[in-house]
């Protein structure tokens, strides 16, 4: 990870601190959750199942092995989920 201590101290505290389950029960419209199941720094079970049960219309993706930055490491993955999302 790119960047100062400070910034990055202040972003976790920010997300580890902030609750988001009001305003993931006001989105009304189809919501992917994209995650995965090898993240140690933002555990799925933490985060993305218990987000997608708040959502009206969330869908669940779990990508096997996919670490934190899969957006990075896997990206033609990502891509595609994401992609096939938005087509159906």
């Amino acid at each position: 990870m790119v960047g100062g201590i400070k910034a990055q101290y202040d972003c976790i505290k920010a997300f580890s601190e902030t609750d988001f389950t009001k305003d993931l029960r006001e989105i009304g419209i189809p919501v992917l959750v994209l995650h995965g199941d090898a993240d140690q720094i933002v555990p799925i079970d933490d985060s993305a199942r218990k987000s997608v049960k708040l959502l009206k219309q969330g869908t669940l993706k779990v990508v096997p092995g996919a670490p934190h930055g899969m957006c990075t490491t896997l990206a033609e993955q990502t891509n595609r989920e994401l992609l096939g999302f938005i087509k159906a």
